[in-house]
């Protein structure tokens, strides 16, 4: 009985054991190969690619876990045995994973110098920060195409706003504080915009999903720096949804996988990272939702986020405390 009681305790406390996450799916449930996925992309973004792969790989199954960013990257640190493959937007995140040892390297994956690290990481898509608008609310209205424009308009009718713009809270997301900490670096009209913004009472938020679902319910009117395939994806189906592409500076990320180093499964893994990869080089009718990697062998497009080591400064413990310092002085307005 003693026995038993341990084991309960044990399995209840373990990270393999069952958690809360966004989402989760299986993939093929049969297959007598497993692999796990922790991922931040939401499933409906990466179920057409999972699928493909099982179609090629009918013995697989897939496990999908979906969580942020920020959590993703804890969960992953304290239980990598728990996970085949890490999927994220985070690109500091997932470089500081595989410069810390727990990504296994890949050698027969031919990828392009700038779109991978050290043969262990790799790069997928490209995916800009866009700011997302309700058309309703700048009726009669020039749209605002750049940072510097917004900040213009947001102080023009302070009454619209109020209350009614959004972006990342950059101390939950790991997305976010990356895209915060790149257009810090780019120019300083990205502290003017956090300050009108905080001055406007922002909301805060997690991730670019629950923004644009706001946003699209006029909770909000303005979404700053986010996904611009979850943007386009709603934009679809809603005729108020105007994105923008910043015409001063651009900011765009590259997603990126690991296979971890305590892998189950590595063969398997292997293969789907070779698969994602191709996979995702495809500009076909069936490719998903997801946008491709943009780039030549001559390296990515203008104003991509470099996978390089540069990537890690801000997640020095000092500097990420200064910059979110100075971050909940503008944006946390009292």
């Amino acid at each position: 009985m003693r026995y038993l009681i341990v084991l309960i305790l044990t399995l209840l406390t373990s990270p393999a054991a069952a958690q809360n996450w966004e989402d989760r799916r299986v993939f093929n449930p049969e297959g007598r190969t497993s692999l796990r996925i922790i991922s931040s992309t939401d499933t409906a973004f990466f179920a057409p690619l999972i699928e493909a792969f099982i179609a090629a790989e009918p013995d697989v199954s897939v496990e999908y876990l979906v969580t942020g960013t920020t959590d993703l990257d804890q969960r992953f640190r304290g239980a990598p045995q728990s996970f085949d493959i890490a999927i994220s937007s985070a690109m500091d995140l997932q470089l500081k994973l595989t410069n810390d040892g727990f990504a296994l390297r890949l050698d027969n994956i031919a990828h392009p110098a700038w779109a991978q690290w050290r043969q262990s990481l790799f790069a997928f898509t490209s995916e800009p920060a866009v700011i997302v608008l309700n058309r309703e609310a700048f009726e009669g209205q020039p749209i605002p195409r750049s940072r510097q424009a917004l900040i213009e308009a947001l102080r023009a009718r302070p009454e619209v706003f109020r209350g009614r713009v959004g972006t990342y809270d950059v101390r939950q997301s790991g997305l976010g504080y990356l895209f915060a900490t790149q257009d810090s670096r780019a120019s300083e009209t990205f502290w003017r915009l956090m300050e009108v913004i905080g001055s406007l009472n922002a909301q805060l938020y997690c991730c670019s999903g629950e923004m644009i679902s706001d946003l699209t319910e006029g909770r909000i009117v303005v979404a700053y720096n986010v996904l611009g395939s979850y943007a386009a994806a709603r934009a679809k189906y809603q005729d108020h949804i105007e994105i923008v592409m910043p015409s001063d500076f651009p900011t765009t990320m590259m997603r990126t996988a690991l296979v971890s180093r305590r892998t189950k499964s590595p063969e398997a893994a292997q293969r789907f990272l070779a698969h994602l990869v191709a996979y995702q080089s495809t500009e076909t009718e069936d490719a998903p939702a997801l946008p491709p990697l943009k780039g030549s062998e001559k390296g990515a497009i203008r104003g991509t986020i470099a996978l390089e080591p540069a990537l890690m400064t801000y997640l020095d413990t000092l500097k990420r405390a200064r910059f979110l310092a100075e971050w909940e002085n503008a944006l946390i307005q009292k």
